[in-house]
């Protein structure tokens, strides 16, 4: 991840804890009212489940670990925490921040480790409630290990979101944004990012001349470089897998090929680069418009109605987001309770606010995170009925 997104992450993930310390001590129960006053006394508590078991992905773990860290404590848990192997280097830095403020020993807890640490987790009898963040087969591990010791979970997983751009939008800005965030944000490797562009037929030339022109524009290199925009691929597994996927697109002529297709050459050409690659003209039902590709590749396809345009997003099992271009406000309420998604942004970038829940539908997982929803995830409620 290039050093200025990462630093912005630092500070989102900042702004998440000081959300959910505000809701440490305004945690409250109700009072029912069940029967004629004086008879009997009912109340419920939020209870927290004591240990959550937390497993975080490489490509955000900053973020990652906001997410899920801050209401766990905020809602009175501990936490045992499992960074991915690929990237477990920055939570001692934070354990050992948490102790100079004085966090109370062993209330966030650190294991490092590969699959096999995560299962131990997972199945731990300790452990009262699981959150994970991260792809669909260790998905169904974790949720496998929590179905046997009947555990909730809360799942963030994959997606392949759409972003649908009607006529009537900023063309010149719904292409830039299409293009930064299908391609360039931390290289594609992002669950959220638009990876589909759907464009309405009669803009369609226009934004994918748009789009093509702002991946030219794109500065691709080391991650400590301020003007870097597009860093590397995680490690050679994942580039060479995703210049796999280009080429059967290519080969099986799953769409037209506009802008990359290639490893980074020049002073990059030893590493996990690989250049910002727009297909056009993409059949809707290849795997290029189907699967989670986890990289710099965007796959635009045209539409020529509303109707049309929704039953191509909702036409996926994944449904994490989607993202709505157009100036006409009705459409854009419309399409927005349209798409099968847990989250859909209008006319801009994704944001996190810690006071807005994020959440996937279908196979991009269940449960939120963000907003007095994502405190909620960490709480049991405990009636108590008092006969008088």
């Amino acid at each position: 991840m290039p050093v200025r997104a990462s630093a912005a992450g630092v500070s989102q993930a900042a702004e998440w804890f000081s959300y959910y310390a505000g809701y440490a001590d305004k945690i409250e129960g109700t009072a029912p009212q069940v029967a004629k006053a004086g008879a009997v006394l009912d109340y419920t508590q939020q209870v927290p489940y004591g240990v959550v078991g937390a497993i975080i992905p490489w490509n955000g773990p900053v973020m990652a670990l906001a997410l899920k860290v801050a209401p766990a404590l905020a809602a009175g848990n501990g936490i045992v925490l499992k960074p991915s192997e690929l990237a477990p280097f920055f939570l001692p830095v934070l354990r050992g921040a948490g102790r100079r403020r004085r966090t109370s020993a062993g209330l966030v807890n650190v294991v490092p480790g590969g699959a096999d640490v995560g299962e131990f987790l997972c199945r731990h009898p300790g452990v009262g409630i699981l959150t994970f963040t991260g792809g669909g087969r260790a998905a169904q591990a974790v949720s496998e290990a929590a179905a046997a010791r009947h555990v909730p979970t809360v799942l963030e997983l994959g997606g392949k979101s759409a972003s649908l751009v009607f006529a009537d939008a900023d063309l010149r800005k719904a292409a830039k944004l299409g293009a930064l965030l299908g391609v360039a944000q931390n290289s594609g490797q992002g669950c959220f990012l638009p990876t589909r562009l759907l464009v309405e037929a009669s803009a369609y030339d226009q934004v994918v001349d748009g789009v093509v022109a702002a991946t030219r524009k794109f500065r691709v290199g080391g991650p400590f470089e301020p003007d870097v925009i597009m860093g590397p691929i995680v490690n050679e597994a994942s580039c060479s897998r995703i210049l796999g996927v280009i080429g059967r697109a290519v080969e099986e002529g799953h769409g037209r090929l506009v802008a990359g297709g290639g490893r980074v050459g020049g002073d990059y050409a030893g590493g996990y680069f690989v250049e910002p690659t727009v297909f056009a003209d993409v059949d809707p039902a290849s795997p290029l418009a189907r699967d989670e590709i986890f990289g710099p590749v965007l796959a635009i396809s045209p539409f020529d109605s509303e109707s049309q345009a929704v039953g191509m997003a909702n036409n996926s099992r994944f449904g994490l987001a989607g993202y709505v271009w157009t100036e006409d406000l009705r459409r854009a309420h419309r399409v927005a309770e349209a798409l099968e998604a847990g989250y859909v942004s209008v006319n801009s970038m994704a944001a996190l606010p810690p006071a807005a829940p994020f959440g996937g539908w279908k196979e991009s997982g269940h449960g939120v995170e963000g907003g007095r929803a994502g405190l909620a995830e960490f709480l049991r409620v405990k009636n108590v009925h008092v006969q008088l």
